[in-house]
């Protein structure tokens, strides 16, 4: 009681709300390059040739790095200290964007984003960790903690608009440039705003966890992407099984280890597991959004700057959606409020579903707000549910797992749906190649929609009209197919939040959380939730 009188005694001033806008910049823009390749994908594989396969590397490496790095990144900060790995990571962060913006073949461009994602990794968790050091009070740190995350993931739905913007000016190297100026604020700043702070008994860093996650996530996505490309053929699946022994060989050390990598001992409270289970399935239908933009441009012929436009109310509605939730979910309990969220994400890709080639755009932007305001809750709440279902001294812990997860899971989507959505397209557009086109043009017809708009335009009439024709129609059929199994997803995952969630009360009311532990005994009582503004005394 005298700790807790005390932390509460420490009310944050000015400079630790400066300092969270700083902290805060950052988790925005690394969440920004996860997705800002959405729009300027298509404008890359033309400029510097990317196959099919070195673009699905250019999208996935960024987010495979990020989340296989963070949870070890957090811990190696724990020993040199948090200030200081922030620092680094942010000076590596500004070095790699410049690379990524300069790169003039596939794989210095791949080399590029795979260094930001490593980079990425270290701001991360740092920032997150720093900010449960600068407010001590709980009231102030739980607001600060809510805005950390609302940036980090506000910052995956602005990423195509960033890039349509930035691509109507601008060539595609200038959205790897956004992350010079703001890293120099943090590193000009980071000194005089916020604090060290170093573990004075850190855990051991397991580097053999470290090796043994990466082995399990790079081979298994190498595997899905090939099948989806080539079939069932040898190495793919060598690469998957390679996978799975990888991932059960890590499993087992965490669990052996006295200070894991990943504490899995986390999953056995059921709230927790849910809910970071479920934030995991929503974000991966965020590959979604590639079907959209690349709709937009290439089958509605419009420009970067105004697809970006059409995903803009998407992209406002689920910010405003997520700073409604955690006011509406005083009264209503999150179960509910998620479930009948996740429900109206499912109508909009049922409404997603319908489009085609010539469609009015109303009910494609009617559709995306749909998919994106539904899912607001879930990704707005998740957060209190699984850093409150932890016991507090694993807080830190279940917030690297929370970011993780939804970093990985977006990256994982891309390559899952996105292969899916890429045989649907061959497999449909062979009916419409013309048999008299040479096989040159008949391959990069079959590798994307890009390739074959790029195809179509030096073909002479009618046979380049028929050609495109074809391709957005084999598109617009793979596009649904990602849709109709996003829309599937969300049911299944609004139905197991109903029944697993449902004896989570409204944050409005004391609740009791039992301890993730089973041979922890003692009852925690959880705090209401805040209203969203900022506490008196502290600006």
């Amino acid at each position: 009681m005298k700790a807790a009188a005390l932390e509460s005694s420490h009310q944050a001033g000015l400079n630790e709300w400066i300092g969270l806008a700083v902290l805060s910049l950052p988790a925005l823009l690394v969440s920004i390059d996860l997705s800002v390749m959405i729009l300027a994908l298509p404008h890359i594989s033309v400029s510097i040739g990317a196959d099919s396969t070195e673009q699905l590397w250019i999208m996935d490496i960024y987010g495979f790095m990020l989340s296989g790095f963070l949870i070890t990144m957090g811990s190696l900060g724990d020993r040199l200290g948090r200030r200081k790995l922030l620092m680094f990571g942010a000076a590596a962060f500004g070095l790699a964007s410049v690379l990524a913006a300069y790169s003039s073949t596939s794989g210095m461009l791949i080399a590029a984003r795979a260094l930001l994602g490593i980079a990425g990794a270290t701001v991360s968790p740092s920032s997150l960790a720093l900010i449960s050091n600068m407010f001590r009070d709980h009231k102030q740190r739980s607001l600060a903690i809510g805005i950390w995350f609302m940036c980090s993931m506000g910052g995956m739905a602005l990423g195509p608009v960033v890039g349509g913007m930035m691509l109507e000016h601008f060539s595609w190297g200038s959205i790897f440039l956004l992350g010079v100026p703001v890293m120099a604020l943090l590193l000009l700043t980071a000194t005089h705003l916020l604090p060290e702070y170093r573990d004075p008994a850190p855990g051991h860093l397991d580097m053999p966890s470290v090796m043994l996650s990466m082995c399990t996530i790079l081979p298994t996505i190498y595997g899905l992407k090939e099948i989806a490309k080539q079939g069932l053929h040898i190495l793919p699946l060598i690469a998957i099984v390679a996978g799975v022994v990888f991932g059960t060989l890590f499993v087992r050390r965490q669990q052996r280890l006295d200070s894991p990598l990943m504490d899995l001992r986390l999953f056995a409270n059921p709230a927790f597991s849910t809910a970071l289970g479920g934030l995991f399935g929503i974000t991966l239908t965020g590959a979604s959004m590639l079907y959209i933009a690349q709709h937009l441009q290439f089958v509605e012929g419009l420009s970067p700057l105004a697809a970006a436009m059409c995903m803009l109310p998407g992209v406002v509605a689920s910010m405003a959606g997520m700073l409604l939730s955690p006011i509406i979910a005083r009264r209503v309990r999150p179960s509910l409020l998620i479930g009948a969220g996740l429900v109206v994400s499912a109508t909009g890709c049922i409404l997603l579903s319908q489009i085609g080639a010539g469609s009015e755009l109303s009910t494609l932007i009617v559709g995306y707000i749909f998919f994106h305001v539904g899912a607001a809750p879930f990704a707005s709440l998740s957060s209190d549910i699984i850093i409150g279902s932890a016991p507090p001294a694993k807080a830190g812990s279940a917030a690297s797992l929370l970011q993780t997860s939804g970093e990985f899971a977006f990256a994982l989507g891309i390559a899952v749906l996105g292969s899916i959505g890429t045989y649907v397209y061959r497999t449909q557009i062979a009916g419409f190649i013309p048999g008299d086109v040479t096989m040159l043009t008949s391959a990069a017809s079959r590798e994307s929609l890009a390739g074959a708009v790029t195809t179509a335009k030096a073909l002479p009439e009618p046979i380049g009209s028929t050609l495109l024709h074809g391709a957005q129609i084999a598109f617009t059929d793979s596009m649904h197919a990602v849709v109709t199994i996003s829309g599937v997803l969300m049911i299944a995952i609004a139905i197991l939040t109903v029944i697993k969630l449902r004896h989570i009360p409204p944050s409005g009311r004391k609740r009791q959380v039992r301890c993730s532990y089973p041979w922890q005994s003692r009852t925690l009582f959880s705090r209401p939730r805040l209203p969203l503004s900022l506490p008196s005394g502290s600006v």
